[in-house]
């Protein structure tokens, strides 16, 4: 999920759905089920520790308005430099040893490019915090995962992120998307990935989220054959086209005997969000004898943070704190309603399952807390960090885990999800038991 506020839009959303998600994602997603905060001063600053082994990239190439290619066919200009930054008590012998001995003895002299040596090295210092949600992303990976939060793409309509053990699993497949028509599922774990096009044929064990997404990701009718493991059951490959993926996210129909509950399905909170639900709500206004309001999060991956915010905005009092941000030295941040809820006492039923994550927990969280709304469905997927992504050189991104988040009476889900009201777990019935379950409790 991202937290960026309105005026720094221009940084990106990525998380969210992923074309092949999520990170924001959030998944890329989307996620890349991700929580972001935008600081444009601080990635200025962070680069400079980011780059402590002394690479400055110059050069570059142009950039024109169709974004970044996935194969650079224009070497940046690298300058090495072998001082250590002051105050680094840093002993980088090895690094150059390795790096020495890589550049003259390796015996394919065409596959030494400094600067995939540079972003290898930069990655590897990020994954070794252990935490998967903190990513280097090259330029390639970042172009991606903004066109996440654009909410249009091309690619097979999966939302991915990495399960608690790191593996790379779908989150959910899109609706009318390649993937769902092919039969992917949530919770199919990603084994391997082959397009012979793209000259990919790796294993996904140890794979970035951004990685796997740009892996993933290709143009409108080309061909990637994914190798999933179902239910711990034995793995099997599907080949799926890829097509064009934009996705609404919000959307609204009308349930219950007389059509008098609305039922407002949020796919992801990304750029479009805020104007869509909008124009749901007035939907809902302009219908009128209302009695109740169903917000089905389920495989909702997250994005931003503050969008969150201003959809919980419309059920409850201005000024209450719909999440808490709380960052390392302990100090919280409450971020409060701040227009006048257009659904105030309105019984609310939320539908949440595994797939629902960080945004889409807050939102939950504080309408639970704020309004005393019920929840229906499964466990949800328990992602309480926030992560701020920052522009960095060359067009490269750093999504880094800056605080973690609570809810409005200070609980933390992260690893532990919220359990629903109400349990309904039948992914075999032909009917929506979940819905029909939240509709009775109006």
């Amino acid at each position: 999920m991202c937290k960026t506020s309105k005026a720094s839009l221009r940084c990106h959303e990525t998380r969210k759905a992923f074309g092949a998600t999520s990170f924001c994602p959030d998944y890329l997603v989307s996620s890349l089920s991700m929580s972001f905060r935008v600081n444009f001063r601080k990635a200025r600053i962070f680069i400079l520790v980011l780059l402590i082994i002394g690479i400055s990239f110059g050069g570059g190439y142009y950039f024109g308005v169709e974004g970044f290619r996935a194969n650079v066919t224009k070497a940046l200009q690298v300058s090495i430099s072998r001082q250590v930054p002051p105050n680094e008590k840093v002993d980088f012998s090895l690094f150059w040893q390795v790096w020495d001995t890589v550049s003259s003895k390796y015996y394919d002299k065409t596959k030494l490019d400094p600067n995939q040596m540079v972003y290898g090295a930069i990655s590897g210092m990020v994954s070794s915090l252990g935490d998967p949600f903190t990513t280097f992303l090259p330029p390639d990976q970042n172009k991606v995962v903004n066109e996440d939060l654009s909410g249009s793409f091309s690619g097979i309509g999966i939302q991915i992120g990495l399960d608690k053990t790191g593996e790379l699993t779908v989150e959910a497949p899109l609706p009318g998307s390649p993937a769902e028509k092919a039969g992917v599922k949530a919770g199919d774990f990603i084994a391997h990935i082959k397009d012979v096009k793209k000259n990919v044929d790796i294993d996904t064990p140890g794979i970035g989220l951004g990685e796997a997404v740009a892996d993933i990701r290709g143009p409108v009718g080309s061909t990637v054959t994914l190798t999933l493991i179902r239910d711990g059951n034995a793995p099997f490959e599907i080949s799926l086209v890829r097509a064009k993926i934009d996705v609404p996210s919000v959307s609204l129909t009308f349930v219950g005997s007389s059509g008098q509950i609305a039922d407002l399905k949020i796919n992801s909170f990304d750029a479009k969000t805020p104007d869509e639900w909008n124009k749901e709500v007035d939907q809902i206004l302009a219908k009128g004898g209302v009695t109740g309001i169903i917000i089905d999060l389920r495989n909702n991956p997250g994005g931003y943070l503050e969008d969150a915010v201003d959809l919980t905005s419309d059920f409850v009092k201005v000024g209450s704190t719909v999440v808490i941000e709380q960052d390392s030295s302990g100090e919280k941040v409450p971020y409060a309603t701040e227009k006048t809820g257009r659904l105030l006492g309105l019984p609310v039923v939320v539908l949440i399952n595994g797939g629902s994550a960080s945004a889409s927990e807050i939102m939950a969280g504080a309408l639970e807390d704020l309004i005393h709304a019920k929840t229906v469905g499964t466990k949800s997927f328990g992602k309480g960090t926030v992560q701020e992504p920052i522009d960095v050189d060359n067009g490269a991104g750093l999504h880094i885990t800056i605080a973690k988040w609570l809810t409005p009476n200070g609980t933390w889900v992260h690893g532990t999800g919220i359990t629903p009201d109400v349990v309904i777990d039948n992914p075999t019935a032909t009917e929506d038991a979940q819905l029909k379950a939240a509709i009775k409790l109006f």
